[in-house]
């Protein structure tokens, strides 16, 4: 009887201990492949190609598709960062690729090479501003023009001017929205 309780606290002892094992082994591959790790080599590639703070592709990423690179939007736009087939082509162009055809921004590393690329363009035209990334993601949503349009007055410098000046609510959440979970990024760090 002794014998009995003594080997089945051992077969237990082991149960759990694999069972532990099993669980760790687990959480670890989700841990490594969670969406917002997933892509970190290319993102780490394209902030340094760009010039850009890799926490701020990713969480463009993160608002444009949850990492989801098979996201479509409504106007045409692809992938992760959302690629329009103008910008793609823009891209394209600027990097040399011959024979390039849109639907190439599906590949994960392309689409975020090419929304980088468009996303540091945007971010040169705001330099002189206290704070370039609300008028880079404003021009990144909405467009060049509507950012002509805000950013009159004391908003022509001054992000929290721009900000309350826009009248796409939209808009002004989408960037609020990414500056938020770019902290978010630049603390995981």
């Amino acid at each position: 009887m002794r014998v009995t309780r003594l080997l089945n606290s051992k077969i237990f002892a082991i149960s759990c201990s694999a069972a532990i094992i099993a669980l760790a082994l687990y959480l670890g591959f989700f841990y490594r492949n969670r969406p917002s790790v997933r892509y970190n080599q290319q993102i780490e590639a394209a902030a340094k190609r760009y010039n850009l703070d890799p926490a701020l592709i990713k969480a463009v990423i993160w608002q444009e598709s949850r990492f989801k690179p098979w996201v479509r939007g409504r106007a045409g736009e692809i992938g992760l960062m959302q690629i329009r087939e103008d910008a793609a082509f823009e891209w394209a162009d600027h990097e040399k690729i011959q024979n390039f055809n849109h639907e190439e921004i599906t590949d994960p590393g392309k689409n975020i090479m090419c929304g980088s690329f468009y996303l540091s363009k945007v971010m040169k035209r705001y330099k002189s501003t206290d704070n370039p990334i609300p008028y880079a993601l404003a021009d990144y949503n909405a467009g060049r023009s509507h950012v002509l349009r805000w950013n009159k007055g004391t908003a022509k410098t001054n992000s929290q001017a721009f900000l309350a000046q826009m009248d796409f609510p939209g808009t002004r959440k989408y960037a609020e929205n990414i500056m938020k979970q770019y902290e978010a990024y630049k603390n995981e760090r």
